[in-house]
């Protein structure tokens, strides 16, 4: 048996016009959905109580992005010791600060400094001076407990008293208190 012989149909050879309507076609399908876009997301989540102590920053203001109001000169300012803690109950994390100047010689003053983040930026910026370095005095025992910033600071009885040795040391503490920090002595000043 001969297989038969089936006509040649005209649909089954590929010419230019056809590659050109396919292309054509092609095209105007791309060239439609690009003005179809779906509509805009509507779903929203439901609006919850929001608490005084949910953090509005999870981390905690880097004092080495900080920029602390102490005079160095050419020396640069550096931080000491940090503590990071909510300070003023408003749910984010504030950072305490010792910072003086990287002297080569001697012992310079420390300052004490509040951080928090700022809110456009989300830089740390400098928003309490707990001790000014012109008090000339320096942090030896420092902690962030409880909501309280607390210390213990060597001074000097006078201005002959040598740097190296001071000889006034008391304990402080600071609290945030009615918009403010407030410092008290829970012991007074004693000798060293």
């Amino acid at each position: 048996m001969q297989p038969s012989a089936v006509p040649e149909l005209a649909h089954t050879h590929t010419r230019p016009i056809h590659w050109l309507a396919t292309a054509t076609a092609v095209a105007g399908v791309v060239a439609f959905s690009s003005f179809l876009q779906p509509d805009a997301a509507t779903a929203a989540q439901a609006a919850s109580p929001r608490t005084k102590s949910a953090p509005v920053h999870f981390a905690p203001p880097d004092p080495a992005a900080a920029t602390f109001p102490i005079e160095c000169g050419p020396v640069r300012a550096v931080v000491k010791k940090k503590a990071s803690a909510d300070l003023d109950g408003d749910g984010s994390p504030e950072t305490v600060a010792v910072v003086h100047c990287d002297s080569p010689m001697g012992t310079p003053p420390d300052g004490v400094y509040v951080l928090t983040r700022d809110g456009d930026s989300g830089k740390p910026r400098v928003v309490a001076t707990l001790l000014d370095p012109h008090k000339r005095t320096n942090v030896s025992d420092f902690a962030v407990r409880e909501g309280a910033v607390t210390a213990t600071l060597l001074g000097y009885s006078s201005a002959d008293v040598p740097r190296c040795c001071p000889d006034v040391k008391s304990d402080v503490k600071w609290r945030w208190q009615n918009g403010a920090f407030v410092r008290s002595t829970p012991s007074g000043a004693r000798g060293v």
